[in-house]
């Protein structure tokens, strides 16, 4: 399935399966989507993150004391294809993906409807093994690319990118965040540099003015940490809420087409 970046700003929304459990997780998604999400990162726990903050560290814990593993997120991958076209990404750190076989994954992943993954802990420079899988099973790669990365890594990182390429709009770890980092429209820039694909701005990002701030300079906004905070206070309420604080988020696109009407 091709991912589509065809609204400005196309939202990309990341949940952690299995928080609070997995039938909710699957409500939530297709809610998501229905409010107005174009691609859904699902999330995989795990117990040792390293750029998660706190939110999704709390949410990651509380699945995987419901057992949540990598091979029932990709059933419920294929659940949620059943009933959406959205793009679809796995989101998970390198270890579940191993002790699975990255073979058997992407074969697994292909067979779930997913489009691609990305492996926050993967380094660019060490992911031939995992390209070459991918590319088999036409999954699309995406990367993160971070303010602190040198030209020569961005170029790296363009390379290997097939699907999008994550812009980190700080460094530090996610979490919501008052004001979007002035730095993430440089960085997006430096991208566009060396790749025509979509660029997606991520970490911190949380509410509408924020949202269409991206919009501004790139063609995807993602939103993870406001989402699982959004899941964590409305226990028994989780797709409605989501869908509801999506629908705010997206929103301004109408505005935003208007004005470029005007212009």
């Amino acid at each position: 399935m091709p991912l589509s970046f065809t609204k400005r700003p196309s939202l990309v929304a990341y949940v952690t399966c299995g928080d609070p459990d997995l039938a909710t997780t699957r409500d939530v998604v297709l809610a998501a989507i229905e409010g107005g999400a174009d691609v859904i990162e699902l999330g995989v726990p795990f117990s040792d993150p390293v750029a998660d903050g706190p939110v999704i560290q709390r949410a990651s814990e509380r699945a995987l004391k419901h057992g949540t593993t990598l091979d029932q997120v990709l059933k419920l991958s294929a659940e949620v294809r059943k009933r959406s076209q959205a793009g679809l990404i796995i989101f998970s750190y390198l270890n579940p993906i191993m002790r699975m076989g990255i073979s058997r994954f992407c074969a697994a992943a292909s067979e779930a409807g997913i489009d691609g993954a990305l492996i926050t802990d993967l380094p660019v420079e060490e992911a031939g093994d995992h390209l070459h899988e991918m590319r088999k099973r036409n999954l699309a790669s995406v990367f993160l690319a971070a303010p602190t990365s040198t030209d020569q890594r961005l170029q790296c990182i363009a390379n290997a990118s097939t699907g999008f390429v994550y812009a980190v709009s700080r460094t530090g770890v996610t979490g919501v965040r008052k004001q979007l980092p002035k730095d993430a429209r440089d960085l997006v820039r430096r991208i566009r540099s060396h790749t025509k694909l979509p660029v997606a701005v991520g970490f911190g990002i949380s509410t509408p003015e924020q949202f269409a701030a991206v919009g501004e300079f790139a063609d995807a906004a993602v939103v993870g940490s406001a989402i699982v905070e959004t899941i964590e206070r409305n226990p028994g309420k989780e797709p409605e809420a989501v869908a509801e604080f999506i629908r705010q988020l997206t929103a301004v696109r109408s505005q935003l087409s208007a004005g470029s009407a005007k212009g």
